[in-house]
Order: structure tokens, then C-alpha cells, then sequence
């Protein structure tokens, strides 16, 4: 049987398999925080982040048309749209921060999902209990997501505009949250 802190060494030794290859910047300081306790350890997280996705109806390569874990401008956003070259719906997404926590006891994950509530991810929960750990999914609740183009772009500038404001709004919300639980802990 392994124990909890050998599979924490061994998560912990792995290379980060996410799409950027490292931690997002915004949530970095709170993984190291989590990663330096004793009865925990992170596996996956995001701080949030805006993707354009071409409309399939499962997960492949090639999905994304944009992705970025920082604030976008109109410009920038109208750009990618009026380039785009493919013949596939695009979904517009802003999703919210999501981390997966690795916890040694009941105890520890009920500590740290009160530590989340209190942070604002009102939505988070124990999400699986497993031999030797208890997974936590912290996850916050700014989130948007709307087709966006359809052989040509569903919605004027202003609307765009509307978008953009109000998805990094909402990245930054999520941000201050992710600082709110790093303090808590």
C-alpha cells in the first residue's frame, strides 16, 4: 500500500503535464503554500482563464482556437475572430478557478474546504475519497460561456466589448479569491 507522503513525493517529482507546461502565475503562490503542508499536495489547478473552442462534441487536439490566463482586449479578441480560418462553431469561455487538493485525513480536507468556503468558493466539495487521500475540488463560480461564431461572428462589437469586460471582471474576482484562501491558509 502507498502511503500518502510517498505519493505525494512522487506527484510532486512529476513534470507538470498541463497544456503551458507550469503553474499559472496567479495561482502559483497558493500551490507552493498548499504543496509545503504536511497533509497536502495539489494535483491540477488553473486560475482561470478565457478560451475560444471550436464546437466538437468531444475533446480533441486542435480544440483551441485562443487560450489565455490573463486579461484580453477587444482587439485582440476580434482579431482571432475575423481571422479565423476554420468552418467550426466557436464556443466563447471564461471559466473560473479550479484546484484539486490531495488531502491526508477527514480532518485536514474539512479544515481546508472551510478554509475555501471562507475564501469564496462557495461551490467546492470533497470529490473523491480514495485509499490513503481524500480529493478536494476547489472551484470558484465566475464563469461565461456562449457560441460566439458560426461561419461569421454571432454578435456586434458592442456586445464584444460587453464580453471582454465583463470576462475579466470575473478573471480577477476569481484571482482575488485564489490571494483570499493563499491568506487563510
Amino acid at each position: 500500500m502507498i502511503t500518502f507522503n510517498r505519493r505525494k513525493q512522487d506527484i510532486l517529482k512529476k513534470d507538470d503535464k498541463s497544456s503551458i507546461g507550469e503553474w499559472d502565475e496567479p495561482i502559483r503562490k497558493l500551490c507552493s503554500k498548499i504543496n509545503s503542508k504536511e497533509n497536502y499536495y495539489t494535483l491540477s489547478s488553473c486560475s482561470g482563464r478565457i478560451v475560444l473552442l471550436k464546437n466538437l462534441e468531444k475533446k480533441q487536439p486542435g480544440m483551441f482556437v485562443f487560450r489565455s490566463h490573463e486579461k484580453i482586449n477587444f482587439a485582440e479578441l476580434k482579431k482571432i475572430l475575423m481571422d479565423y480560418p476554420g468552418k467550426e462553431a466557436i464556443i466563447f469561455k471564461q471559466e473560473q478557478p479550479i484546484l484539486h487538493v490531495a488531502c491526508k485525513t477527514l480532518e485536514d480536507a474539512q479544515k481546508m474546504l472551510s478554509a475555501a468556503h471562507v475564501a469564496g468558493f462557495k461551490h467546492s466539495g470533497i470529490m473523491n475519497i480514495a485509499e490513503n487521500r481524500i480529493v478536494l475540488e476547489i472551484i470558484g463560480s465566475e464563469q461565461l460561456s456562449l457560441p460566439i461564431y458560426d461561419k461569421k461572428i454571432l454578435v456586434d462589437d458592442d456586445f464584444l466589448k460587453i464580453l471582454v469586460k465583463e470576462s475579466n471582471k470575473r478573471l480577477e474576482i476569481g484571482w482575488e479569491k485564489i490571494k483570499k484562501l493563499e491568506r487563510a491558509l
